[in-house]
């Protein structure tokens, strides 16, 4: 290790890790050493310190490898993570405070021998950052009243996570089917299919595997894609094509 090198050895104490993981990490593609010596050992720039600064930090959130590789590949920017980090504990003591308060709202509709109210579970969504602005009416139209407090309960499990999930993952993953549409791939391209099931395996994350639920809330964004997305110059029908595009990678994907 130099003033500006570090080996893996020195690299893997230092940030709690194993050899084995940043190894790993290497042959994924995640973090990869930018320098190798002439005996051929990994050697780790400052560049690199600072992107498993990121990693790690986006990994404390709950995310996973691959979300995380998406997100970096997306550029999130460097600044906002240390800045989300530095603030996560407030901001989350904050979020989950408001969470708390709404869950045992829940709580006690329930031990008082009724069922939640559907405006104490669209509560408890909004606090999860599941549903956005302008959202509840159009969730409303799809979804019963359980299905709308599963929606909130699982929505809840993801925890902080759920920003980066939601807001760089799976936008991420969206424009990545669309450039691979636009390009004339067709559906049935390995990566047509593995970006489809990427975005069920988060439908399910936050819909705890109801298909229903996901056919739902899909319904939602087709009916109303400004008041879910936040993005006040969506129109509906905007997305039809992608989203044919995608059905038929799930579909060959099933073959």
């Amino acid at each position: 290790m130099t003033a500006s090198t570090w080996k893996v050895g020195p690299l893997a104490e230092t940030g709690g890790l194993t050899v084995r993981t940043l190894h790993h990490w290497d042959t994924i593609g995640l973090l990869s050493p930018s320098r190798r010596t002439p005996a051929g050992h990994r050697e780790y720039t400052e560049d690199d310190v600072a992107r498993l600064y990121q990693i790690l930090a986006l990994r404390g959130l709950g995310l996973g490898l691959d979300t995380i590789a998406v997100c970096l590949d997306a550029g999130v920017d460097p600044t906002r993570i240390l800045r989300d980090h530095r603030a996560s504990v407030e901001a989350h003591i904050a979020a989950l405070t408001v969470l708390r308060d709404r869950l045992a709202r829940i709580e006690r509709e329930v031990a008082d021998g009724g069922a939640p109210t559907t405006d104490s579970v669209l509560a408890a969504v909004r606090a999860t950052g599941v549903a956005g602005p302008g959202a509840d009416e159009a969730v409303r139209r799809h979804l019963d009243d359980d299905q709308l407090r599963a929606l909130g309960v699982h929505g809840a499990a993801a925890g902080p996570a759920a920003h980066y999930l939601l807001e760089v993952e799976w936008p991420e993953l969206y424009r990545r089917a669309e450039e691979l549409r636009a390009s004339g791939a067709p559906p049935a391209d390995p990566r047509a299919r593995a970006l489809a099931a990427r975005m069920d395996e988060l439908s399910a994350l936050f819909g705890g595997g109801d298909t229903a639920i996901a056919s739902g809330v899909r319904a939602a964004w087709r009916e109303d894609p400004a008041a879910l997305s936040g993005d006040a110059s969506a129109r509906p029908g905007q997305w039809d094509g992608l989203t044919a595009y995608l059905d038929a990678a799930r579909a060959g994907a099933g073959q």
